[in-house]
């Protein structure tokens, strides 16, 4: 059987740096989707990596005394090793330094090329070594890039891509494809930047030599941007564009970014395609910024939030759920350690963990420690277990715009649908008066629980997959198609006593 394909990507990220938050919840965010999709039968293709040209690196690499390869392969090795800390599942690891990717590169400058959209003259202007693009004097501010980088006056012999032919044909490319860029504010900033007028612009370089040489040229190295975007086609197995890997995932589904380098992806990327004849992404996402206490994040002020810390002081699953439930996807959002603690607690201890706990424990303590049966379902039953099973609809919807905030808290209106329902129907003193009712209580709670943890796996799914093992729910059973009533779990399954799955956070003044 033929699944349907999914292709998600990472930006893949720059060398010169450590990994922080900002790369931790772009491809947490990318995690997710590609977990989601899987579960619901896709045939995924999760791809991240190290961008590894340019002159940055270069000049890092001079920095700490060593040549640029080895430079790259220390710094790679740090992104490589952020993915399983963050229990992140990647198909595909690319690096802008391999093989396959300078050949691909190679491909499609010469395609540009060959198509006549490539030509040599001088370059003159503002250029950011920092933010490896070009500015023009209107968008200096106080002599600097917009991004507050430094820039400087270059001079040299470039080879240029005709940008500015590509004005009309990207408009009318937006205007028929308006979800390829999201948010809304960022579909509408792209498009006034494009409607303000595009220059043809320098693609490669003469000053520096760490980077891929033009096909012919080997005295200019390719622009870093060419060069780095590339690899989203070089993972499909580009140049061979019969081949069946490219065939089926490429164009892709997703590129995920930072809101600092949309126009590159929004801009420049479905230019190249299109004239090199290839098919357009088909949809570029632009996430926010965080911040740290509510103060702008930057080495200076020392106030970089590590991944690594935070993982380590809070949990895998309870840093994944706080990062993609605190704020709606694609705003800018504030991290503190109070609404880190008050997500924790709440949410995932009080909320969750706690309605887990109550009915398992019950089970076992007054059940012969296994699933009793349902018998006589009410109404109040049937609205439970029809808010669970409807739930996946929605969430579908909300994944494919990459809302998911809104999915979490469809999520959580469940969880505190069946909190509710525990209260009202109180199994502790159905136990004296009616135990036949007591036991329709606790099945349509095993059965609600047993779709929420399914349903919960592409965002924690450490937690999720705990939930499911205590509720003995078999591994090919935990898949999206597993939510209806044919997978229920059969009345008599033997359960163990059961453990907490999430427990409250207590600071140290707790403790």
């Amino acid at each position: 059987m033929n699944l349907p394909s999914y292709y998600i990507t990472t930006p893949i990220y720059y060398v010169n740096d450590v990994p922080h938050i900002g790369h931790a919840y772009t491809t947490l965010a990318c995690d997710v989707m590609a977990r989601f999709k899987r579960l619901d039968g896709y045939n995924v293709l999760f791809l991240t990596g190290t961008d590894e040209h340019g002159q940055k690196v270069e000049i890092a690499a001079g920095k700490s005394g060593i040549e640029p390869q080895l430079f790259t392969d220390q710094v790679s090795q740090n992104f490589r090793d952020l993915l399983p800390a963050l229990d992140i599942s990647n198909d595909d690891f690319i690096r802008t330094t391999e093989q396959r990717h300078k050949v691909a590169a190679r491909a499609i400058w010469q395609k540009l090329f060959d198509n006549g959209h490539i030509y040599r003259d001088k370059y003159s202007g503002w250029y950011s070594v920092r933010d490896e693009a070009y500015f023009t004097e209107s968008e200096l501010i106080d002599g600097k890039a917009p991004t507050g980088a430094p820039v400087s006056w270059v001079e040299e012999e470039s080879y240029f891509f005709n940008l500015s032919n590509w004005q009309d044909k990207l408009l009318e490319f937006y205007n028929a494809n308006p979800n390829f860029i999201a948010p809304k504010s960022r579909f509408n900033e792209v498009v006034s930047f494009v409607k303000s007028g595009l220059r043809d612009l320098s693609i490669s370089r003469t000053s520096f030599k760490w980077g891929i040489e033009v096909p012919g040229d080997p005295s200019h190295i390719m622009y870093v941007w060419l060069d780095a975007l590339t690899n989203y086609i070089t993972a499909t197995g580009f140049p061979d564009i019969n081949s069946s890997k490219y065939q089926q995932f490429w164009p892709a589904n997703l590129h995920m970014v930072g809101k600092d380098i949309l126009r590159f992806h929004a801009v420049y990327w479905p230019a190249f395609l299109m004239a090199a004849d290839l098919k357009t992404p088909q949809r570029v996402f632009a996430h926010g910024w965080w911040t740290n206490e509510g103060q702008k994040i930057s080495k200076s002020t020392g106030n970089v939030i590590d991944p690594l810390e935070l993982i380590a002081t809070y949990g895998l699953d309870q840093v994944r759920y706080f990062l993609l439930r605190e704020v709606p996807f694609g705003n800018d959002g504030d991290f503190s350690q109070q609404s880190m603690i008050s997500r924790i607690n709440s949410d995932l201890s009080n909320d969750l963990g706690n309605l887990f706990q109550r009915v398992l424990t019950f089970i076992y303590k007054n059940s012969d420690a296994k699933i009793p049966d349902a018998t006589h379902i009410l109404t109040v039953d049937e609205t439970l277990l029809e808010s669970a099973y409807d739930l996946i609809d929605k969430l579908r919807v909300h994944f494919d715009s990459q809302e998911f905030h809104f999915a979490l808290e469809k999520i959580w209106a469940v969880v505190a649908g069946a909190n509710k329902y525990i209260d009202e129907q109180a199994p502790w003193t159905l136990k004296k008066s009616n135990t036949e009712r007591m036991g329709t209580v606790l099945n349509t709670l095993v059965e609600v629980l047993r779709c929420l943890a399914v349903m919960l796996q592409p965002i924690i799914p450490k937690s999720s997959n705990e939930m499911l093992n205590q509720l003995n729910v078999p591994i090919d059973q935990r898949v999206f198609t597993s939510l209806t009533s044919a997978a229920k779990i059969r009345a008599g399954v033997s359960i163990e006593k059961p453990t907490p799955i999430f427990p409250r956070f207590l600071s140290d003044a707790q403790q």
